[in-house]
């Protein structure tokens, strides 16, 4: 089960109280206590592995560690360990306390996102030439908590969107090192899939249905995944009897939730060609082009077909690459 959309509670360690302490060595008296130490921190850090999110299933609750309290002998307290939590990359971080917001982009990316409570000074930081035995200190100050939200919105080159039982699953697995579950059912698989085509991220968005952007099944839980996706591959099954009718309640789902959405570059492809007559095949690859001149048909058992989109995706690694220089 993949976890996309989790709330916590994190909050940062405290600072160690100051110490009141005085040297009790004959010819050295005075203050002696030393500082409390910083609590610990909370940062998050970028990472490749999606299901990340997965260690907050079942705990909701984050905490660093406290600065320990100073001791005599000028011995100040430990630092708390910062706490580092390894979120996906594409995580957006919505803190629901201050309702500021922080994306993480890149693997390896660190961000700070509550600092520990500073330590308390002990008594020997209060010394001066008319108070050379103070028995002030300061208690140490709390740590940042937080309430955070975190959504993550898949950052891929290519998306693949239809209705359920197109073959997107199918297609992934024989293009990129995926391993997606398939089988012939009418309803959708229950999270997204990626895989990656040399240095391509490819997302297999879950089937759509009509109602999707209002919230109907677990549209709204996949819609999101395609916002930043770069490039949108769209399958209509050849088993359709309406191919034009499946075409316009995708784009019009995708639409409803969001129109910036409708202006990303789209391929469009006509599914499962081999589970139809040639005939039959042919009508419904007509009626695609009249939305999409370049729409072509294809088969996972049709290697021409294949080699065609491996094609298509070889343009899109390039212009990628590219833009990179």
């Amino acid at each position: 089960m993949l976890i996309d959309d989790v709330k916590i509670k994190i909050s940062a360690g405290d600072g160690g109280k100051g110490a009141v302490s005085f040297n009790k060595n004959m010819m050295s008296l005075g203050p002696v206590g030393g500082s409390g130490g910083q609590g610990g921190s909370i940062y998050a850090e970028g990472v490749s592995d999606l299901s990340a999110l997965n260690q907050f299933r079942f705990k909701k609750e984050i905490l660093a560690e406290n600065g320990l309290d100073g001791r005599g002998q000028f011995r100040d307290g430990h630092d708390g360990k910062d706490l580092l939590l390894k979120l996906p990359v594409g995580t957006v971080i919505h803190n629901l306390t201050t309702e500021d917001e922080s994306e993480i982009i890149k693997i390896g990316e660190q961000i700070l996102l509550a600092s520990g409570g500073r330590g308390g000074k002990g008594n020997f930081h209060f010394r001066s030439p008319t108070n050379t035995s103070p028995k002030k200190f300061q208690f140490g100050l709390p740590g940042q908590s937080f309430e955070l939200r975190l959504e993550l919105k898949f950052l891929a080159d290519v998306g693949f969107v239809g209705l359920p039982n197109v073959g997107k699953s199918s297609l992934l697995n024989e293009l990129t090192n995926a391993n997606s579950k398939v089988a012939n059912y009418s309803f959708t698989t229950l999270e997204p899939n990626l895989g990656v085509y040399y240095e391509l991220i490819i997302a297999d968005i879950p089937g759509l249905i009509e109602g999707s952007a209002t919230g109907k099944g677990l549209g709204i839980k996949f819609l999101r995944h395609i916002e930043r996706t770069k490039m949108l591959f769209h399958f209509i099954s050849a088993e359709s009897p309406d191919p034009e009718k499946d075409y316009k309640t995708i784009r019009k789902e995708l639409g409803d939730y969001k129109k910036p959405l409708l202006a990303k570059p789209e391929y469009l492809f006509l599914s499962k060609s081999d589970a139809v007559s040639e005939e039959q095949s042919k009508n419904a690859l007509k009626t695609l082009k009249k939305i999409n001149p370049s729409a072509i048909a294809i088969s996972i058992y049709d290697d021409e077909s294949l080699k065609s989109v491996r094609k298509i995706l070889d343009k899109i690694k390039s212009e990628k690459i590219a833009s990179a220089e």
